[in-house]
């Protein structure tokens, strides 16, 4: 039981590895995508003011 065991853990950790090697893109992208937004509501907001 302990093999099985082990092995899960070290999918648990590659997996873990991975998403925290691709968590610095991810929020970079999550930044652009609220700056796009935010750019979005500013343009509705003028328009609707003219």
């Amino acid at each position: 039981m302990e093999f099985p065991s082990f092995l899960v853990l070290c999918v648990i950790a590659f997996f873990l590895w991975r998403i925290s090697d691709q968590m610095p893109d991810v929020l970079f992208r999550l930044s652009e995508v609220q700056k796009d937004i935010a750019e979005l509501r500013r343009q509705n907001e003028d328009s609707h003011r003219a």
